[in-house]
């Protein structure tokens, strides 16, 4: 007996919780954690886009749409490297390289984009190696014709070897290859003279040790792509032209 009445209070103790647990348990199910709320900056509409992109030329400013919400690395703390950002600076390396009026050669995206190396803003606004690789193809050709061809170099190779003159220019492309011709050092002593080094567009790894960073390689690089570009925009014959009297001419072959 004493059993039982034990059994019949804890079930009525038992009733009495459990519709407090149930009520518990409902609330807790019923209860919405309210949504955290993120300040986010209202994307830029596609007219307002546009609108920026007639304003300002695409060479002078960063896409909107391929900037980072946050810098990929930390700010160096010395003084920034700064590139030049005058048209009428440019203007007067072209007239300087070109001649005059060779600041109307090609157009202002062109001339920009000719002395832009990727390592500037990260290849945001365009860089010059494709332009690059065409100028190359363009300048190898006449440098190879440039050899045939040179009387200069044919009294040195052929002096005392008489053989049939439509052959006489063969031998100075084994002398004389372009590879010895066409040089990064001498490609950017040339350019160096034209002042290419104060309107060229690049980030050094180190601006207190330009030629450890590769001056050389982007200063070729740069004078190829600005033959490429002249190819592109103006034809063959012109850039021919151009690759004759303004490159190879300074470097010796006539």
């Amino acid at each position: 007996m004493a059993s039982r009445t034990t059994c019949r209070s804890l079930q009525r103790a038992i009733k009495r919780i459990r519709p407090s647990c149930e009520c518990a348990n409902s609330s807790a199910r019923t209860s919405t954690v309210a949504p955290r709320s993120f300040s986010t900056t209202p994307p830029r509409s596609v007219v307002e886009l546009e609108k920026d992109r007639e304003e300002r030329p695409r060479w002078s400013y960063t896409p909107e749409e391929m900037k980072a919400p946050y810098p990929y690395k930390v700010k160096d703390g010395r003084k920034p490297w700064e590139c030049n950002s005058d048209p009428e600076r440019l203007d007067r390396f072209y007239a300087n390289f070109l001649g005059p009026g060779g600041e109307n050669v090609l157009t202002e995206e062109l001339k920009w984009l000719a002395i832009t190396h990727k390592s500037f803003d990260q290849g945001r606004r365009g860089f010059n190696d494709r332009l690059a690789f065409f100028g190359r193809r363009l300048l190898t050709l006449q440098a190879n014709l440039g050899l045939v061809n040179s009387t200069t170099f044919k009294r040195l190779v052929n002096e005392g070897k008489p053989q049939h003159p439509a052959l006489e220019g063969l031998a100075n492309l084994e002398e004389y290859p372009v590879s010895r011709v066409l040089t990064k050092i001498k490609l950017a002593a040339l350019a160096d003279t034209i002042g290419m080094r104060e309107i060229l567009r690049w980030q050094p790894k180190d601006p207190k040790q330009l030629l450890m960073s590769g001056d050389r390689v982007v200063m070729a690089t740069s004078l190829y792509a600005i033959l490429g570009a002249i190819g592109l925009h103006r034809g063959g014959a012109f850039a021919n032209e151009v690759a004759r009297e303004k490159i190879l001419k300074p470097l010796g072959i006539r």
